[in-house]
């Protein structure tokens, strides 16, 4: 038995308040809580479409590809905007790891060979219903088929580096990486790097 077996919602509500790249809603909830009393709450929700991303991994050198790249969110909050990611994308239609095969060679130049999936996981479960993929794949020099840097027509502009993971790690502690689904995928590096070869 758990606290929350009195508990349920209903949705109640669905108003759009912004319907651009993507849709916000503002949703009423009838929520009985876990003692039987319901309330109507409010509650914004942001519908992003799922995502994957990936960590090129090289073990030959103990290097990691990671993609730096212009984010608006950070400039509004006076921080550096141009920052270090793993590469990601939408799905866009396409299965996970079609997905990210598709999005490591836009961001990269890098054709992955084994994809590895690893988990999934909901990047802001309290107001986003995006949903990220997450994997990863050796790689070697010899995969790396085009210069990468996303593409022309979606306007990316996408640096690609090579950084040893001891180092990456040590960019989590300075501040240098602040990019959540990246800290994941480089602690899970450190826990795994025996499996990642």
């Amino acid at each position: 038995m758990t606290k929350f077996e009195k508990a349920k919602a209903e949705v109640v509500g669905d108003e759009t308040l912004s319907k651009g790249w993507t849709r916000l809603s503002n949703y009423l909830v009838d929520y009985t809580d876990s003692e039987g009393e319901t309330h109507r709450v409010s509650r914004e929700v942001y519908h992003r479409t799922p995502a994957a991303t990936i960590l090129l991994y090289d073990p030959k050198h103990g290097t990691v590809v990671l993609v730096r790249q212009f984010r608006l969110p950070l400039q509004l909050h006076g921080e550096p905007a141009w920052i270090l990611e793993t590469p990601a994308g939408l799905l866009d239609g396409d299965e996970p790891e079609a997905a990210i095969r598709r999005e490591a060679m836009e961001e990269t130049g890098f054709r992955v060979r084994d994809v590895r999936f690893l988990f999934t996981a909901y990047s802001s479960p309290g107001s986003s219903m995006e949903v990220i993929h997450f994997f990863a794949a050796a790689i070697d020099t010899t995969d790396r088929v085009s210069n990468g840097g996303g593409l022309a027509e979606e306007h990316e502009d996408i640096e690609v580096l090579e950084i040893p993971l001891e180092k990456a790690m040590a960019m989590i502690e300075s501040g240098e990486i602040v990019d959540l689904k990246t800290i994941v995928l480089l602690q899970w590096a450190v826990l795994n790097r025996t499996s990642l070869g």
